[in-house]
């Protein structure tokens, strides 16, 4: 999952903590960070303050003894999952917060370049897989939550030392890193099964998938480029996609194709690491938004503009029906364009905003590629 840590603030709230939970001044932000591999930081930062204002639907922080929340218009799809989260029983609750269940963006990010590579591979003028699109639909969220987990078992002690995070699961406690680590396990397990349901499933992709969930986490330590690696993560289900309807690889298609997805990856991780990049100095953290600093806007065009020209490839070479592929494919650039050209990399409420955006830029090219293939 090249791209795979799209992070944040947990929402752990069991009956004990609610009435502080009401107003902690993160956990009710709409538009912390629904990454779906959570990037994290090792220390708190006067910063902190200064991003949370700048949020307009958080709530004020006060003095301890005297929080009053302010009156702000919530984000409704997450508020509306968190509630159905915090419906389950009170033993379940940390795990599917653990698992990000109530942050769903990430899991659009990983289900898209499955979905896209699996319709691109049908025969010209026939519909995609229903039994491979429902496989991969129902094992992405299993995916997904285990490289969270995974995420926050290495984390784990610098999430303790962070105002926003220390209420994450394992940082807090109610979840024990054994438990997390088993929790990981069945969630890989489950989507094992899951995903040896298609007709030609191979142990050497899911092998090096595993791979790459797992390590992901470790790059932001290690190089300004954790991006890079997200993308390699995030856009594997190009290839797992292909090889389960075709049985092999077709490098004129795939090739493109994952070059795509992984250029799209780092430009709405960047945007998206932009949030915490005061706090990420003062960790030691790298990133690409520290890398590219005020040139972002220019690397992230550029990464743009290959997405954009890899899919037309893509589409050339697969001989998707011109007009329907293309007129979606102008759709998602200009969708692009104006993530790049709005973004405001000094708001952390805009960047999330648009990092979430990138879902429609999925649905986009994902619909482009369906009827291209229907209509070819």
């Amino acid at each position: 999952m090249a791209s795979l840590s799209v992070s944040h603030a947990s929402l752990f709230s069991t009956h004990p903590t609610t009435r502080m939970l009401k107003h902690h001044p993160t956990l009710t932000t709409p538009f912390t960070n629904p990454f779906l591999f959570s990037r994290k930081i090792s220390s708190y930062s006067s910063s902190y303050k200064t991003r949370v204002a700048c949020m307009s639907t958080t709530t004020s922080p006060v003095e301890k003894g005297n929080r009053k929340p302010i009156n702000v218009q919530p984000n409704v799809e997450v508020d509306r999952v968190s509630q159905l989260v915090d419906c389950l029983p009170e033993g379940i609750q940390p795990y599917a917060k653990l698992a990000r269940v109530e942050k769903p963006i990430g899991t659009w990010l990983l289900l898209f370049p499955f979905a896209w590579s699996a319709t691109l591979a049908a025969s010209a003028g026939s519909l995609p897989d229903f039994k491979t699109l429902a496989v991969f639909a129902c094992a992405a969220p299993l995916l997904r939550g285990a490289a969270c987990t995974i995420n926050d078992f290495l984390d784990r002690d610098f999430d303790k030392m962070v105002e926003r995070t220390k209420l994450r699961p394992m940082a807090s406690g109610a979840v024990t890193p054994f438990q997390g680590l088993c929790f990981f396990a069945f969630q890989m397990l489950l989507s094992h099964g899951i995903l040896g349901q298609l007709a030609n499933n191979s142990l050497m992709y899911e092998a090096l998938f595993l791979f790459l969930i797992c390590t992901y986490p470790l790059m932001k330590r290690m190089t300004y480029w954790p991006q890079a690696y997200l993308g390699l993560t995030i856009n594997w289900g190009i290839l797992l996609g292909w090889h389960a309807i075709k049985g092999s690889l077709q490098p004129s298609i795939v090739l493109p194709l994952f070059l795509s997805g992984y250029c799209w990856t780092i430009v709405y991780d960047t945007i998206y690491a932009h949030q915490d990049k005061e706090d990420d100095v003062k960790a030691g953290i790298k990133s690409t938004a520290l890398k590219f600093g005020e040139s972002t806007k220019e690397w992230i065009t550029g990464f743009a503009t290959a997405c954009i020209g890899s899919f037309a490839l893509t589409g050339y070479n697969a001989a998707l029906a011109g007009w329907p592929f293309y007129a979606f494919l102008a759709a998602a650039a200009a969708q692009l364009a104006w993530q790049i050209g709005t973004a405001d990399l000094s708001s952390p409420a805009d960047c999330n905003r648009k990092f979430v955006s990138n879902k429609w830029f999925g649905a986009l090219i994902f619909s482009g590629i369906l009827l291209g293939r229907v209509f070819s």
